[in-house]
């Protein structure tokens, strides 16, 4: 009867997913098609859960083969974000004016990524004392205190790593190993490496321009194939969200999302806030907030369901340069970097509001200017270096709980409802590349105008 009964539930998936496929068929819009996949996904995780519960193996069986659409789809993505990167940035660079153009670009970037971040830890705080958020109201179960003793072991990995170490780790050593994702700033070290190649071409173009041009050759060979992949893989979005949403719905802990609702309360609502800060960036740089928000929307909903920064690299760079207009390099960059390096949720929002939260239980007074300026502070710093190490939220919050003499054990109380607010946060991260690389763009007067303000160029580029 179980295994019977979890062939139903695979024959729904199948049905959904013959949905979308003929929702792609008629042409409807690529957003219509990826909302489709979100609420039809969230429909058959509460249909999961309401039937057979969160922990039925039922339940376990059924989003195992859900999860090659959901998983699966995200495999896809990590398969093409290290060639895309490198063809992409390779590309740009060899077609930039001047090579200064590249350091301009770079430092742009990381000083908005690293500024909203800081932006962000304020909000953090500002939502802590709205809703007097204070650890010792939590009481910690079973799992919670292993997460806490798991958190002080790995607290120790952190602190061998100064910032200066944790830099070197972005030059790469061995390039074909972090083509490999070895470690956690393989993004960044192929970045670097890819960078320095397109260098290389314009030295090599000025003396041997035969053999530069050959190279270029290659390398435009080379691009056009990625991008034709990236845009097969991308048409598969509807379909992986819906996996992915239904997977995450039916293994949602209700019972802690309500024991810990006031926390992810506050964590929402600052997330909100930054997200609002976001859009009124873009409209002092004289770009319409509306307009952002509908062509970046689908991205979104894909962060939000995958919970990876990474994965939505390739979504991320084809919404920047094909929906907003940005200048290939800077959207290349900007979604590289940050996935990584400020962000503004994971590394700002979280760290914060546990550093407040944590506070009055061992005797500091959250309110006091000394400590609000240090924590800060120690965030916007902290968001850059948290790369070298890796681990999102939690090294970041290890990081900046550490650095304030706060228990770092406290912060796994939080667990139960780890995974909803990570859907926001990621959401958030990328939020803020997306934002970076636009306002970047629009700074250095590289911003196609006329594409951001295009209703239509949101799916030029996945187009049935």
């Amino acid at each position: 009867m179980e295994t019977f009964l979890v062939i139903v539930n695979i024959a729904l998936i199948f049905a959904l997913i013959l949905v979308l496929i003929r929702m792609q068929q008629k042409h409807i819009s690529f957003s219509k098609r990826v909302f489709a996949g979100l609420g039809l996904g969230v429909l058959l995780g509460v249909y999961l859960q309401f039937v057979f519960g969160t922990d039925s193996s039922i339940t376990a069986q059924t989003t195992d083969w859900y999860n090659i659409a959901g998983r699966g789809y995200v495999r896809l993505l990590m398969m093409i974000v290290i060639p895309l990167i490198m063809v992409s940035i390779i590309q740009s660079i060899i077609n930039l004016e001047k090579t200064s153009q590249l350091g301009k670009i770079s430092l742009w970037i990381i000083g908005v990524l690293v500024g909203t971040t800081a932006i962000a830890a304020l909000v953090g705080i500002g939502s802590s004392f709205l809703f007097d958020l204070n650890a010792s109201e939590i009481e910690a179960g079973q799992a919670e205190e292993s997460r806490g003793l798991y958190l002080e072991e790995r607290l120790t990995e952190v602190q061998d790593m100064s910032t200066p170490q944790k830099i070197l780790e972005f030059i790469p050593a061995n390039p074909f190993l972090d083509m490999t994702g070895d470690r956690a700033t393989s993004t960044i070290a192929v970045v670097i490496f890819s960078a320095i190649i397109g260098i290389a071409v314009l030295g090599v173009r000025r003396k041997q321009p035969e053999q530069a041009e050959l190279f270029v050759k290659i390398v435009n060979s080379f691009y056009a194939v990625v991008m034709r992949i990236v845009t097969l893989v991308l048409r598969l979005t509807p379909i992986g969200i819906l996996g992915l949403m239904a997977t995450t719905v039916a293994q949602t802990d209700v019972g802690g999302i309500l024991e810990l609702g006031k926390f992810v309360l506050a964590s929402y609502v600052a997330l909100g806030v930054m997200f609002i800060i976001h859009l009124v960036l873009i409209g002092i740089f004289g770009l319409n907030p509306f307009t952002y928000l509908r062509k970046v929307l689908p991205v979104l909903s894909f962060a939000f369901t995958s919970r990876s920064s990474a994965g939505t690299i390739p979504l991320n760079i084809s919404a920047q340069k094909n929906s907003l207009g940005v200048e290939e390099g800077v959207a290349n960059m900007s979604a590289s970097f940050g996935a990584t390096i400020g962000q503004n949720g994971c590394a700002g929002i979280y760290p914060a509001m546990l550093a407040v939260m944590i506070a009055p239980s061992v005797g500091i007074d959250p309110l006091s200017p000394g400590f609000l300026v240090q924590l800060v502070l120690i965030v916007a710093i902290s968001s850059f270096g948290v790369a070298g190490v890796g681990g999102g939220a939690t090294f970041a919050a290890l990081i900046v709980l550490s650095s304030m003499n706060l228990p770092v054990a406290l912060a796994g109380l939080l667990i139960s409802v780890e995974p909803l607010i990570d859907m926001g946060r990621t959401a958030l991260n990328v939020n803020g590349a997306m934002t970076s690389g636009t306002l970047t763009s629009r700074v250095l007067k590289t911003l196609n105008l006329e594409r951001f303000n295009d209703k239509k160029a949101v799916e030029k580029d996945i187009a049935v």
